[in-house]
């Protein structure tokens, strides 16, 4: 299998199997336990590895997000649980490996998957990459399903941080990006119908040359895995995608 082969197979599962975790039953139950709804547990859960920072660093870590909404979930959640964004961070992927122990424990070869996903985060050049780079710092667990459910979550965070620079690169603003690839979300992000953007032509070629830019910067991060490495990553993927669907 070539390398676009490959990275068009790998993206969207690890794109699915990386934010599974993120609504899950026992990770909104977690959020509960500390005070926090779904949505807030998200922002200053998946943000809280950036550190103590600033509303405006989160949005622009997570980009396609209106920053009046961040601002409002990130510091709002600060107040009501009463605990420093890292520490809800590293609650966060606690249940990200929850969830893998609880799914993931009969996937063939979790320890050739994780050598493979592990293989590419340590050859990925994080410069530029900020939500990924503070992910990517977080200690891997020493369980093979926490450790498979914590890596792909981490390549998520490298492909995603990965298309935000590829956007802006390609002179498309983020909420135009978003509108095209996820329009029935586009409110869901906190914009309303007046910000709806008119979109191109142009825009949709834009879109197209951050598409192909993407896999140009994560590409050097995966070209360290051989045939038999892209296999076992990608079959490993597939399983974890279907016990997710069980």
């Amino acid at each position: 299998m070539g390398r676009d082969e490959f990275l068009e197979a790998a993206a969207p599962l690890i794109g699915e199997v990386g934010s599974a975790f993120y609504f899950a039953p026992e990770t909104l139950a977690t959020g509960k336990d500390i005070g926090l709804d779904g949505f807030r547990y998200y922002f200053l859960g998946r943000g809280g590895v950036l550190g103590d920072v600033e509303a405006p660093v989160v949005a622009s870590a997570f980009g396609y997000f209106k920053p009046s909404v961040v601002a409002a979930m990130w510091d709002s959640g600060r107040e009501r649980c009463g605990r420093s964004p890292r520490e809800v961070g590293r609650s966060y992927l606690a249940c990200c490996h929850e969830l893998g122990r609880s799914r993931y424990a009969d996937v063939d070869d979790l320890a050739g998957l994780c050598a493979a996903a592990a293989a590419v985060d340590d050859a990925a050049d994080n410069a530029g990459l900020a939500l990924y780079a503070a992910i990517s710092a977080e200690p891997r667990p020493d369980d093979l399903p926490a450790r498979a459910a914590h890596l792909v979550a981490v390549l998520r965070e490298l492909r995603g941080s990965a298309h935000l620079l590829a956007v802006r690169a390609s002179g498309l603003a983020p909420r135009v990006a978003h509108c095209i690839k996820r329009p029935d979300d586009f409110a869901a992000f906190g914009w309303g119908e007046d910000e709806r953007p008119t979109v191109t032509e142009a825009d949709r070629e834009a879109l197209d040359r951050a598409e192909d830019l993407t896999d140009q910067i994560v590409a050097p991060a995966f070209a360290v895995l051989d045939d038999a490495g892209r296999s076992t990553l990608l079959s490993g993927l597939r399983q974890m995608q279907a016990r997710l669907a069980g």
